[in-house]
């Protein structure tokens, strides 16, 4: 049994596919079989149940690969550790989160944070979704991912740094547009454009609705806010989206963004494996991360609430 063959078997239980693993690390299908099969041969037990479309963990597996994923992330975080005392400051920060998450809410701190540490290595992986980003997170060498706050989630602790209100978005003629806010009862029967079904932040919206009674109707689903936003623009539906920090926009333009005050805001913020062995360089990115967004939010907070023609995407 060899760190490699553990790694490659808690990869393939989170992808549930030998091939899958095998294009990611570009080997072989049948030589990341060797690595389970060693594997089972040493437990003497089997570790993977196949299946038409896959593999899953047998319950030896998953008992493995529980352990596994843990001793392997507590090995990176100390070797990540030990790399910054032989490098001093010239170490790296690695973050994985969505496509456009560092542009929206880390523009200033990647600025401040690079004139702070100027050689640190600041590195980005982008995936398309939290439950994506808990899976890199992980499985992966990184330091930090940005997500939409989720439950529970075994080997991962979660900090928020920020709630996000959401809005209603309507074509700039459409009844609601005047509207100073609108309640749960007006969004029954609003044929609402959806947010990813298997992000997220798209299931705490749902649960908010279900809780308050809401029971719209959807034929339009979407990959990001912006398309949301774009479709709510065209006239094809309602879209519910969240606002970010620091958003400054004149509300001239064909789209308006309507207060939903009984929506509870959407968390968002950092996670990672253990905070206590997170290393120095990547605790002062997250807090200069935090600090950046608490003062954009207070910003935000401070003037009139805007109305964006087209928000940023950041759908998680």
């Amino acid at each position: 049994m060899t760190l490699e063959d553990l790694r490659v078997f808690v990869a393939v239980c989170r992808a549930g596919s030998l091939s899958a693993v095998a294009r990611e690390l570009g080997r072989t299908q049948s030589a990341v079989s060797q690595h389970v099969k060693r594997l089972e041969r040493e437990a003497g037990l089997s570790l993977l149940e196949r299946q038409p479309r896959g593999v899953v963990p047998t319950d030896a597996g998953r008992v493995l690969c529980e352990a596994a994923a843990d001793s392997i992330a507590g090995l990176d975080l100390a070797m990540r550790r030990l790399g910054d005392l032989v490098n001093g400051d010239t170490g790296s920060v690695r973050v994985t989160t969505g496509g456009t998450t560092v542009r929206h809410f880390m523009a200033e701190a990647v600025v401040a944070f690079r004139q702070r540490c100027p050689k640190v290595s600041l590195e980005f992986r982008t995936e398309t979704s939290s439950r994506a980003c808990f899976d890199a997170l992980i499985t992966g060498d990184l330091d930090l991912a940005w997500v939409t706050i989720a439950g529970s989630v075994r080997g991962v602790e979660q900090r928020p740094v920020v709630a996000l209100p959401w809005v209603l978005a309507v074509r700039a003629d459409d009844p609601l547009a005047g509207r100073a806010q609108v309640g749960p009862a007006e969004l029954a029967g609003t044929s609402l454009i959806r947010l990813p079904p298997n992000s997220t932040s798209g299931a705490r919206l749902d649960a908010a609705l279900a809780d308050l009674g809401v029971r719209g109707g959807s034929d339009t689903s979407v990959a990001d806010w912006d398309t949301a936003l774009l479709l709510a623009e065209l006239g094809l539906g309602h879209a519910v989206v969240p606002v970010l920090p620091g958003w400054e926009v004149p509300g001239d333009g064909p789209l308006r963004l309507v207060p939903l005050p009984d929506l509870p805001p959407l968390p968002v913020g950092w996670a990672v494996r253990r905070w206590d062995a997170l290393t120095p360089l990547a605790r002062t990115f997250a807090d200069t991360v935090a600090r950046s967004c608490a003062e954009k939010a207070a910003l935000t907070r401070s003037t009139p609430a805007a109305c964006p023609d087209r928000p940023p995407s950041t759908a998680r």
